[in-house]
């Protein structure tokens, strides 16, 4: 059973995601201010945008949920096996 290790993320990665999500938010809030029509559009679009933020941190939580189970399913799998190797003599005659 191959072992691949986990990579692991580094600052600049999560500063770069960090910048990026505000900067997005920010432009498209900026947009939707600045946007030539009535109030109760921007509030339209306002509610939306916040929706979809929301929904986006929802679906992260729940992929990293679901890669973590994995994880642990793998762990328990690998330590199974190690101990059935451990245990395991092939000179050992049955009887």
């Amino acid at each position: 059973m191959e072992n691949t290790p986990q990579p692991k993320t580094t600052s600049a990665f999560y500063v770069q995601s960090i910048a990026s999500f505000g900067l997005s938010l920010t432009a498209t809030v900026a947009g939707i201010v600045y946007l030539p029509v009535g109030a109760w559009i921007r509030a339209f679009l306002a509610v939306g945008l916040l929706y979809v933020v929301t929904s986006a941190f929802t679906l992260a939580k729940c992929v990293r949920d679901a890669q973590e189970a994995g994880s642990v399913v793998r762990r328990v799998d690998q330590a199974r096996v190690d101990k059935l190797l451990a245990e395991h003599d092939p000179y050992r005659v049955a009887g």
